[in-house]
């Protein structure tokens, strides 16, 4: 049986998805992880990295689209990672929240270099570096054409940087949430270790969280599912790949609701 909320859903749905056959995404929530940022290096920042980043995404805001970022930490320290050496895991996570942050400034700088206006958003005050975040400033600061980082995470121990991408997506009304990988997409095994691994073209959500696919956690999942917004996953390394997913092209893997 449909019952009112499905069927609200599955309108909300068509109508993203004819917008997007139209003209691309609006507003979207790119996701890069910490890992991403270091490249090849095993700790740190790869400048050439932040600057591709910044390339593709200034190309995105002259075309008009509303961009917002969450960037993870992993590329400096990881809770879980500190937690499982002996630290208290809260300890642990906030440590984690400010390597974010100090991701999301070093983008920051990268993006605007590349001539795109861009305000850091953070859970955790620290006025003198960043703004705090509140959600109406960061929709007006997109509306304005500039790009919002949102860093520290959601501000909370014991939820991860997927987990906020999933939440400011649906604070800020966001049409998709990209996760950009060093992988083109979900595979049914590490294509890392098989090379018979098998890259899917679309999932649903239920997929995902029935076959404990390592997508984004489940609480992610949960949040993009509840809110009818669809994952895109795909390969941050190859150029101009943010613009072909924020037009609609074909890439990655895509997570929808089910039909």
């Amino acid at each position: 049986m449909v019952t009112g909320q499905d069927r609200r859903r599955l309108l909300l749905f068509g109508r993203l998805m004819c917008k997007r056959d139209r003209m691309g995404y609006q507003r979207v929530l790119l996701k890069l992880s910490g890992e991403a940022l270091m490249g090849d290096q095993g700790y740190g920042i790869d400048p050439a990295i932040v600057t591709a980043i910044g390339r593709d995404v200034a190309a995105c805001v002259a075309d008009g689209t509303q961009l917002a970022i969450v960037v993870g930490g992993g590329n400096i320290f990881r809770g879980l990672k500190g937690s499982a050496a002996g630290m208290d895991r809260a300890t642990a996570d906030y440590v984690g929240m400010l390597a974010t942050v100090m991701n999301a400034i070093t983008l920051q700088d990268g993006l605007e270099r590349a001539g795109v206006p861009t305000r850091v958003q953070s859970a955790i005050s620290m006025q003198e570096v960043a703004e705090p975040y509140i959600r109406r400033k960061a929709i007006r600061h997109m509306e304005k054409g500039r790009v919002v980082i949102f860093a520290a995470g959601t501000g909370n121990p014991f939820f991860t940087t997927d987990t906020t991408a999933a939440l400011r997506a649906a604070e800020i009304g966001a049409d998709v949430v990209f996760k950009a990988t060093k992988v083109d997409g979900v595979y049914d095994k590490d294509p890392n270790k098989f090379a018979d691994a098998v890259r899917y073209e679309s999932l649903t959500f239920m997929d995902v969280l029935s076959g404990e696919l390592e997508v984004m956690d489940s609480t992610a999942i949960a949040l993009c599912k509840d809110n009818a917004i669809p994952i895109v996953v795909f390969d941050l390394f190859g150029a101009g790949n943010i613009g072909r997913a924020v037009r609609g092209e074909p890439i990655g893997t895509s997570i929808l609701p089910a039909v």
